[in-house]
């Protein structure tokens, strides 16, 4: 069978897994049903340029990690990942800093991460890259002979392709891009948005089959909805009992649970919270905002900016509305372990969240996943997360219209047990049906599939051949160990 051989920019402690969320706890229920192996950062800071990968395996499950240098953590984390990626594939070109010059050490990384992948490839193994931080890496490992199926997903969004054609190095991303099997991103949107970047980069170009060529390379772009496993979050016999005897009497929690981001909308969340208070004074003293926002590369600029907002839009509410005995904002600015996370969930009447942009947001799913059937929550749900998509029957809010976020919070409150239910029901339906489990093994097994038809490529065309040799050559000529394997398929 083959192995799994995952790949992302930070690799979680095993020891630890349980307090993870986000796309690492997906990417463990993925590898915790295949064998392999999951190789990334180990978190760790060190200027050694000769640090070896460490092999760690916890409960049958394996690690192979290695540290970043300082000056890798400062240019190709915050800063070309971070301070370039991440604003412009979320649409914020007035973020970005392009002028910075981290694109040189971006790429190191991915050549030092490839360079020390490549021995521990074996000739069977699928593999798995996850995330913007490592676009270069199919490329990298190319040069160095490896021809296994090389899958690529993106868990943020894909930007329209005016915002990345601003990249400067857009042309050398779309070149990388092309040595993937298979890119999956988060919606049909994502998929539109990245073929569009392809076109207009270097002329790629939609083939009868559905895949897109780029150069000598022919590439797959699918939709993968990333979910969970609901049963991290189920409701249990006995729960409902346990939990109403927490209930703070008429006062309803309000639940925002989201990283410190500029692309979360929580000035928004608050500005709009002040203002449903001023129009309904009718609910002061009957509800709160429990807002939980883990601090997250605080060394950037922006993020100290958002914090800074954040702090005094609490304060200001607070201020105007609070009384001695009731504080209509909880802004919490610390990482919340996921089993106070469940029990927070099950006691908040509403679960808000209202991003400008995002890929998925599992914290809509999780959420979901920890209601009541017989008397659930209402999730308030951005049109522009991705989960959107699926989650129809959340009740949906713009969240550059703060009208439209008083007016869905003034619906999710006053919605009947019946409505409620019903809407629960089918929310539950979707992510039952599209769990972390479903997402791994369709992904998996399209990637395997693609993987066939490269190599089944490669087999037939001279072309191909020609450019993967010069790619070696090319690795072989910069100090790098090219492995030519060129007997793929024959």
């Amino acid at each position: 069978m083959a192995r799994l051989v995952m790949v992302s920019n930070r690799v979680i402690d095993f020891n630890a897994a349980q307090q993870a969320g986000g796309v690492g706890v997906a990417i463990y229920n993925t590898l915790a049903q295949q064998s392999g192996f999951w190789f990334g950062w180990d978190g760790q800071i060190d200027d050694d340029p000769s640090s070896e990968p460490k092999s760690t395996t916890v409960g049958g499950h394996t690690t192979v990690t290695l540290p970043l240098t300082a000056a890798d953590y400062n240019d190709y984390y915050l800063g070309y990942s971070n301070s370039v990626l991440w604003p412009v594939f979320h649409n914020r070109l007035d973020l970005a800093q392009f002028e910075a010059g981290y694109y040189s050490r971006y790429v190191e990384v991915n050549e030092k991460f490839a360079r020390n992948l490549a021995p521990l490839i074996e000739p069977d193994d699928v593999i798995w890259v996850h995330d913007y931080h490592l676009l270069p890496m199919a490329l990298e490992l190319r040069k160095l002979g490896i021809e296994n199926p090389i899958g690529y997903f993106l868990h943020i969004p894909v930007g329209p392709a005016q915002a990345l054609l601003a990249i400067p190095e857009n042309k050398e991303i779309a070149r990388a891009l092309g040595a993937f099997d298979l890119i999956g991103v988060q919606t049909q949107s994502d998929v539109r948005n990245l073929i569009d970047f392809l076109q207009q980069s270097v002329a790629g170009r939609l083939l009868p089959s559905g895949r897109i060529r780029v150069f000598e390379a022919e590439l797959e772009i699918g939709c993968f909805p990333v979910g969970i496993d609901p049963n991290d979050f189920a409701f249990g016999p006995g729960e409902a009992e346990a939990l109403a005897a927490t209930e703070t009497g008429d006062i309803h929690r309000i639940i925002g649970i989201d990283r410190l981001d500029y692309t979360k909308g929580l000035p928004q969340k608050f500005k709009s919270y002040g203002k449903f208070l001023e129009a309904y004074p009718e609910y002061r003293r009957r509800i709160v905002l429990s807002q939980f926002a883990p601090p997250t590369r605080e060394s950037v600029e922006a993020y100290a900016d958002i914090k800074a907002e954040l702090e005094s839009l609490a304060g200001s509410i607070n201020g105007l509305y609070g009384e001695l005995d009731w504080v209509p904002i909880n802004y919490i600015h610390r990482t919340i372990p996921r089993s106070e996370l469940r029990d927070i969930y099950r006691t908040s009447r509403i679960g808000w969240v209202t991003p400008l942009m995002d890929g998925m947001n599992l914290v809509a799913k999780e959420y979901i996943s920890c209601q009541d059937p017989a008397d659930p929550g209402v999730l308030i749900l951005s049109k522009f997360a991705g989960a959107a998509d699926q989650l129809q029957d959340a009740v949906q809010v713009n969240p550059y219209d703060l009208g439209d976020l008083v007016q869905g919070l003034r619906t999710a409150l006053e919605m009947p047990l019946d409505e409620r239910q019903a809407r629960q029901k089918k929310l539950m339906g979707v992510v039952r049906k599209s769990d972390s489990n479903a997402w791994g093994r369709g992904y998996f097994e399209a990637l395997s599939k693609a993987g066939q038809r490269r190599a089944s490529r490669l087999a037939k065309s001279p072309e191909m051949r020609k450019a993967l040799e010069r790619l070696q050559g090319e690795a072989k000529k910069n100090g790098r160990d090219g492995r030519i394997a060129l007997n793929v398929g024959t």
